[in-house]
């Protein structure tokens, strides 16, 4: 069985809506955040050096990191997810699972923690909000046609991709990147979206 560290209003959420999309049999080790620091509990602590979420349990290892987990869950439950290796879409897949954890997040991390210092922090906002622009405006040249990054159906990078897709409409920024919020309409829409927010708490 699989078992998901989940942590509420956290990343991982995208873990818990992939095992929906798998169908497999997972169990969920819950954690709150703390609620006047908003930050994870120091149970996390008790698994992982880091503490941090999400993590899984997978045939008796330990796996963190949301890229790898979702890489290896969809390799051994879901290949149709990832395309052909050795493929010019294989690539893209490769370079989208890496962006989503790596460029796109270092901007919306700044934003969240430069925002918690209120007027100290206004010097820094016009330079991290142009690399959000930047950042939300490739993702949304990316979309297909058919409303997907990287193939014409759910994928491992839109698994990926969800997260910092989600964060564009969260700051407002809908209207600007309507491809973006069609992209997340479709998703929170998808049956195992709904189902994982209900069991999550997300």
């Amino acid at each position: 069985m699989i078992r998901l560290h989940h942590l509420n209003r956290s990343r991982s959420h995208r873990i818990f809506w992939l095992l929906e999309e798998i169908g497999e049999r997972y169990e969920i080790i819950a954690y709150e955040r703390d609620a006047i620091t908003n930050l994870a509990p120091t149970e996390l602590l008790k698994v992982h050096p880091l503490g941090k979420s999400p993590m899984i349990e997978l045939d008796g290892r330990l796996i963190t990191e949301s890229g790898a987990i979702v890489e290896i869950l969809c390799q051994k439950y879901a290949p149709q997810m990832i395309p052909q290796a050795g493929s010019d879409a294989y690539f893209s897949h490769l370079e989208m699972m890496h962006f989503a954890e790596g460029s796109a997040m270092t901007p919306i991390l700044l934003n969240l923690y430069v925002s918690r210092l209120k007027e100290a922090g206004a010097p820094l906002h016009p330079r991290i909000n142009a690399e959000l622009d930047s950042h939300f405006r490739y993702m949304a040249g990316l979309l297909r046609p058919s409303g997907h990054f990287v193939m014409d159906e759910l994928s491992a990078a839109d698994i990926m991709l969800s997260f910092p897709a989600e964060v564009a409409l969260r700051l407002g920024r809908g209207d600007d990147f309507p491809a973006l919020a069609g992209f997340v309409d479709a998703i929170q829409n998808r049956p195992a979206y709904i189902r994982a927010m209900e069991k999550g708490n997300s």
